[in-house]
């Protein structure tokens, strides 16, 4: 029962069932996920997905694959994807279509190089906080092969704390760490997850990480503060 992801993705396949899954905040509104997006084409992607699947090379490996959607277009494109995720149901849905899957944590990934780590749908967010930024850079770092790279995209989400009066000011709790950790819960009918830690990461924090832990960021796209980078070892 906490596994909305997963159990979104079995009812859309076997069932036909799509229905909105409730993504819960402790600082903004509930916003929705239908099910149905899960299944999105390459078409039906935003513009930022496109770029960064375009720029995806060698083995790859595709964190918090979800349904496979981005593994697909990529196998289609020849290369070899690895899916991982902490969702069963969803490792056990791409398996059924196919894909080389595994459930488990990205922190445990072990052992294995890759030429692509892909980091998708607000990716970075896995670091769950400012502070856990560079480990989890230097966990994708430590995966990539010698010319390999890290693509990933976050939101400077600042504008939830702008006054909407002319000068523009923020209001920013003082005692907190840094304005984009937030917490999050998944709700899809009874299935409801734990809360856990997200982070929204702007681009000059996620400069400043990178490259105390030896990456270079290269800005890929840049939409309403929300931006794909790739990152790269610096030799």
């Amino acid at each position: 029962m906490k596994d909305p992801i997963g159990q979104a993705i079995l009812d859309y396949v076997k069932k036909n069932i799509n229905k909105d899954i409730i993504v819960k905040s402790d600082i903004c509104d509930d916003d929705v996920i239908p099910s149905a997006y899960l299944f999105r084409s390459y078409e039906e992607m935003p513009a930022i997905e496109q770029v960064a699947l375009k720029r995806c090379s060698g083995e790859t490996l595709d964190v918090g694959a979800a349904a496979g959607i981005h593994a697909s277009y990529l196998k289609e494109r020849g290369l070899e994807v690895h899916c991982i995720d902490i969702s069963e149901k969803s490792v056990d849905y791409l398996k059924s279509n196919g894909h080389s899957a595994e459930c488990i944590d990205f922190f445990d990934v072990e052992d294995q190089k890759y030429d692509t780590v892909l980091m998708l749908m607000n990716g970075l967010g896995i670091a769950g906080s400012l502070s856990n930024l560079e480990l989890l850079l230097l966990k994708a770092k430590s995966l990539l092969t010698e010319n390999g790279k890290i693509i990933a995209d976050s939101s400077d989400i600042k504008y939830l704390y702008q006054d909407e009066d002319e000068d523009g000011a923020m209001w920013l709790d003082l005692n907190a760490e840094y304005y984009g950790n937030f917490k999050f819960q998944m709700v899809y009918g009874e299935h409801t997850s734990d809360w856990f830690d997200w982070l929204y990461v702007d681009f000059e924090k996620l400069e400043i990480a990178a490259s105390k832990i030896g990456l270079s960021v290269n800005k890929m796209y840049d939409e309403n503060d929300h931006y794909l980078v790739e990152m790269t070892i610096i030799n």
